[in-house]
């Protein structure tokens, strides 16, 4: 007998996923998994999830469950799947801060939180990921989010309102500190590239920063051409075990195997001339840093927000691979990450206390759109 489950499918930010009620679901949470991987289509060996409502890439093959509150200050719980796309997988590890970007208004649309009848509403969203609170900034109209608006955010083709979001204290979102090894640099060494300087920060998501040219990389390289470059992919896999093992996220390189989302990993370069997707030139003026990612294994096409957020912590942490790379002139109010798709704008409050580096807040703009609501096959 086939079971079905009422969901919406939303576009956030530069991601697509599944959204549902807490109250649809089964209250055993281990049976979760099977519902979501089924109604993706995951695993497919072909990496396409034809037979679900995944897209074959991380960005498109992911699920989000909305429900009432679980902490204090908090207008709605918000847990983010990451499901995988060939192997039999869910991963609960981070956080997705591109679909951060609709919860807000699914909550208000939904009738979970209050909310004016015109003007701009508030969301306190708990992502129970990290156990840190998003504070989603969105208008309203008759008591329902706004989606027709002007802002245009790379990767995206067309523009939305503007759903501002505030991580509010996002350090150590995935370990619980800020420097999870407590070194703002230090070196690996990895089988056929030798020793290598990095850098490992936990802010929205903990994430590894390496400089390009570590790697023999000029940093401006496409997905497809960073893809295809075995001997760089296969050095950064066992970068991201390792890493996950000095961050405290796994115990040994075995079990780093088997947790995918976390850390993600970043090439960093000096500003320089890049090409976008879409074949438009990003000139060296025009950014404070240049960043290749890895996402589940895959080059970003875009960036993960969590990682554009981590990154832009980053590049304000003095002697880190980031900083020592970006624009001497960079703006902390207005950071800006080149990336495949386009340019980025974050920011990010980071200062020195008597502990040590420590972030107030990110802030950043994303779009929304609800594509669909109906209910999913599983």
């Amino acid at each position: 007998m086939r079971r079905r489950y009422p969901a919406a499918f939303i576009r956030g930010g530069t991601s697509k996923a599944l959204v549902f009620h807490a109250r649809d679901l089964p209250a055993d949470r281990a049976e979760w998994d099977d519902i979501f991987m089924k109604a993706m289509g995951t695993p497919d060996r072909y990496g396409r999830q034809l037979n679900g409502m995944g897209g074959g890439i991380s960005s498109l093959s992911k699920v989000c469950v909305v429900g009432p509150p679980s902490v204090p200050g908090a207008d709605v719980d918000y847990t983010f799947a990451q499901v995988q796309v060939q192997d039999a997988m869910v991963d609960y590890s981070g956080n997705c801060g591109n679909m951060s970007s609709a919860i807000g208004p699914f909550a208000v649309d939904e009738g979970l939180v209050h909310a004016p009848p015109g003007g701009e509403a508030c969301v306190r969203i708990h992502n129970t990921n990290t156990r840190k609170i998003i504070a989603s900034h969105f208008e309203v109209r008759e008591g329902r989010s706004v989606e027709t608006g002007t802002l245009a955010i790379p990767g995206v083709d067309g523009t939305g309102a503007p759903v501002r979001l505030d991580f509010l204290s996002p350090g150590g979102a995935s370990t619980g500190k800020l420097l999870p090894s407590a070194m703002v640099a230090q070196e690996f060494e990895l089988r056929g590239v030798g020793r290598v300087t990095a850098s490992l920060v936990d802010a929205a998501n903990a994430c590894v920063f390496v400089a390009a040219t570590e790697l023999g990389l000029a940093g401006g390289e496409s997905p497809d051409e960073l893809a295809s470059n075995v001997r760089a992919m296969s050095a950064l896999a066992e970068l991201r075990l390792q890493a996950s093992v000095a961050m405290g996220i796994a115990p040994d390189i075995e079990a780093a195997a088997a947790i995918r989302m976390i850390p993600l990993i970043a090439i960093v370069s000096a500003p320089q001339r890049s090409t976008t997707l879409s074949g438009k030139t990003i000139e060296a003026a025009d950014a404070d840093l240049v960043v290749r990612m890895l996402s589940n294994g895959q080059p970003h096409r875009a960036l993960p927000l969590t990682g554009s957020l981590c990154t832009a912590v980053a590049m304000q942490i003095e002697g880190s691979v980031p900083a020592r790379l970006a624009s001497a002139a960079r703006d902390p109010s207005a950071l800006r990450i080149a990336m495949p798709s386009g340019v980025l704008t974050v920011a990010a409050e980071v200062g020195q206390t008597a502990e040590g580096w420590h972030v107030a807040h990110g802030s950043f703009y994303r779009t929304t759109r609800r594509l669909f609501d109906g209910h999913v096959y599983a």
